[in-house]
C-alpha cells in the first residue's frame, strides 16, 4: 500500500466523523426538542475531537511528507497533487490548535446555540451574554495559537478565506463604501418605488411550493439533498450524496422565504456538483466561503431578482396569489422585490445596503477582539452603529445584535465573506454572460441548465482543489476588484429608480 494511499484512508475516515457531526447539527436546528441541547453538545464534542485527534496524528504527518514525494512528478491541479497540497496546510494549521480546546469549543458553541435561539425569540441579551462572552473568549485564545500575527482577526478571517489579511479586507470595504453610500443617497432623493403588496398575507403552503419548484428549476437535486424549515436558513451536507437547505416562512413578507430558498439553493447546487473524484476527501467541499458565497448571492440576486427572471415565474405567482398580486403588473413587482430601504435585518437588505450590514458585524467583532468594546455593551453598540451606518435604531435586540446565529457558533471572521462574495459574484456573472451571450434569453424562458453547467465546470466541480485567489482569476483573469460590483449595482439602480 502505497502513503498515498494509506492517507486516504484516514482522511476518509476523518471526512466520515465530520460529516456525522452535520447530521446532528442539521438536527439541532430542524428538529431535535430543546431539552436536548445539553447532550448534543457533548455529542458533537466528542465528535469534534476524535476527527481533530484522528487528523492530526503523526501518523497523518508521516504519511503527508511520504504522499508528496509520491506525487512530486504530479500535474499539480490532479486530483492526488491538490490533495497532499490542500491536506498539508490544513495540517500544518491544525497541529497549532488542541483537540481539548476543540471540543470545548463545540460543546459551548452547540449549547450556545440553542441560547441563542431562546434568547431571540424573547430579544432577551442578557440571557444570551454569558454564552457570547465565552465564546469571544475562546476565539481570542484560537488566534493566539497563530502568533505572530499581524491582526488578532487574521487567524479567524483565514479559517474561512484562505489567504486574506484583515488589512485587505478592510481596503477593499474602503473602497466600495462611498460608491454605495453614493448610491444609496441617490436613491432616497429618487420617487420612491412600491413594495406594499410583498407585506400582504401569503399562505405559508404557496409560498413553500412556489420555492421549491423554483430551486427545482435551477437545477437542485432532489435526489440528493431537501429542504426543510429553521430559525435561519443555511445549508449543509452528509456527502455529494446529501446536501440540505433550510429556510425560513413569514407569512406576512413574501420575499423571505423565496429569496431564502434561492439563496441557499445556490449554495447547495455547488456542493452537489463538485466531482465524484473527490467524494469523501478534503477537497469535496467549497474552495472559501467567499467562493461559496459568490454563487448564492449570484443565484439569488443577479438571477431571482432580475426582471428576466420574473417574465418566467411572474404569472405563475400571480395566479398563485391573485388577490395579493392580481393588480399589481411585472415592472412594479420586479421594483418592489428591488426596493432599497434601510432596514434592520441583514438576510433581508436589498442589494444597495447589504454590505453595509457586513462592515458594521465586522468592525465589531474586532473592536471586541482587540478588547475596545465589552460584550455587555454590545447591544448598545449595536445600535450606535446601526444609526451611523443606515440611519435606522432596531426597537429591540431581536432585529438588533441577536438577529445573526453566526456568533451563537463562533464563526467571528465569518461575516466579510458575505460582502466579498457579493464583489466575487459581479465578476463571475460578468463572465458568465460574456462567455454566454443568449443567456438572459434563457433565463426569461426559465432555462437554467447552460447556466448550471457553466458554472459546474468553471467552479462547482473543483471543490476546493484551488484557492480562492486562483478560482477568481482562472474566471476573471485578474485578481479580486471592486469596479464590476459597483458597476453592476449602479446599473441595475438606475434603471429601477430612472436615476
Amino acid at each position: 500500500m502505497t502513503a498515498l494511499t494509506e492517507l486516504k484512508e484516514i482522511l476518509y475516515e476523518v471526512n466520515d466523523l465530520n460529516m456525522a457531526q452535520n447530521v446532528l447539527g442539521w438536527d439541532q436546528s430542524t428538529n431535535m426538542p430543546v431539552g436536548g441541547a445539553l447532550d448534543r453538545s457533548y455529542q458533537l464534542g466528542t465528535l469534534a475531537k476524535l476527527a481533530h485527534q484522528q487528523f492530526t496524528s503523526d501518523q497523518v504527518g508521516e504519511l503527508l511528507q511520504r504522499s508528496q514525494a509520491e506525487t512530486a512528478g504530479l500535474d499539480e491541479t490532479s486530483d492526488d497533487a491538490s490533495l497532499v497540497r490542500v491536506a498539508g496546510k490544513q495540517y500544518s494549521r491544525a497541529r497549532k490548535v488542541s483537540a481539548k480546546w476543540i471540543e470545548k469549543f463545540v460543546q459551548v458553541t452547540s449549547n450556545a446555540q440553542t441560547v441563542w435561539e431562546k434568547a431571540k425569540q424573547e430579544a432577551d441579551f442578557p440571557l444570551f451574554q454569558p454564552h457570547l462572552s465565552e465564546i469571544f473568549e475562546l476565539r481570542k485564545e484560537y488566534s493566539s495559537f497563530f502568533q505572530p500575527y499581524e491582526h488578532i482577526y487574521d487567524p479567524l478571517l483565514d479559517e474561512f478565506e484562505p489567504g486574506l489579511k484583515t488589512a485587505e479586507v478592510q481596503r477593499i470595504f474602503n473602497d466600495i463604501r462611498p460608491h454605495q453610500i453614493k448610491l444609496i443617497s441617490a436613491i432616497q432623493q429618487a420617487e420612491p418605488v412600491r413594495d406594499d403588496f410583498l407585506y400582504l398575507n401569503y399562505a405559508k403552503d404557496a409560498q413553500w411550493q412556489f420555492g421549491m419548484n423554483v430551486i427545482k428549476k435551477f437545477g437542485f437535486d432532489f435526489e440528493h439533498g431537501r429542504q426543510d424549515i429553521s430559525v435561519h436558513p443555511f445549508t449543509t451536507n452528509f456527502g455529494l450524496g446529501d446536501v440540505r437547505i433550510t429556510t425560513r416562512i413569514d407569512e406576512n413578507y413574501l420575499p423571505t422565504a423565496l429569496f431564502g430558498s434561492m439563496h441557499e439553493a445556490g449554495h447547495a447546487m455547488y456542493e452537489q456538483n463538485i466531482s465524484p473524484s473527490l467524494r469523501r476527501t478534503l477537497l469535496c467541499g467549497g474552495a472559501s466561503m467567499a467562493i461559496h458565497e459568490s454563487q448564492s448571492r449570484l443565484w439569488e440576486n443577479m438571477v431571482g431578482r432580475s426582471a428576466m427572471f420574473w417574465q418566467h415565474f411572474y404569472p405563475a405567482l400571480v395566479k398563485l396569489f391573485p388577490s395579493q398580486l392580481g393588480n399589481v403588473d411585472l415592472r412594479t413587482f420586479y421594483r418592489g422585490i428591488n426596493y432599497v430601504k434601510p432596514g434592520m435585518i441583514r438576510v433581508e437588505a436589498d442589494e444597495a445596503t447589504y454590505n453595509l450590514h457586513i462592515m458594521l458585524r465586522m468592525e465589531i467583532e474586532i473592536a471586541v477582539l482587540e478588547g475596545k468594546i465589552a460584550v455587555k455593551d454590545l447591544p448598545a453598540v449595536w445600535n450606535e452603529k446601526m444609526k451611523s451606518y443606515l440611519g435606522i435604531v432596531p426597537s429591540n435586540d431581536a432585529e438588533g445584535v441577536l438577529q445573526d446565529v453566526h456568533w451563537s457558533g463562533g464563526m467571528m471572521g465569518y461575516f466579510p465573506t458575505y460582502a466579498l462574495g457579493n464583489i466575487v459574484s459581479a465578476q463571475v456573472w460578468e463572465k458568465l454572460n460574456s462567455e454566454n451571450p443568449n443567456l438572459m434569453d434563457q433565463i426569461s424562458k426559465g432555462e437554467f441548465k447552460l447556466m448550471l453547467t457553466w458554472l459546474a465546470d468553471r467552479i462547482y466541480q473543483h471543490g476546493s482543489k484551488f484557492e480562492p485567489k486562483q478560482i477568481i482569476r482562472n474566471i476573471s483573469g485578474g485578481d479580486l476588484q471592486a469596479a464590476p460590483y459597483i458597476h453592476y449595482l449602479e446599473n441595475k439602480y438606475q434603471d429601477i429608480y430612472n436615476l
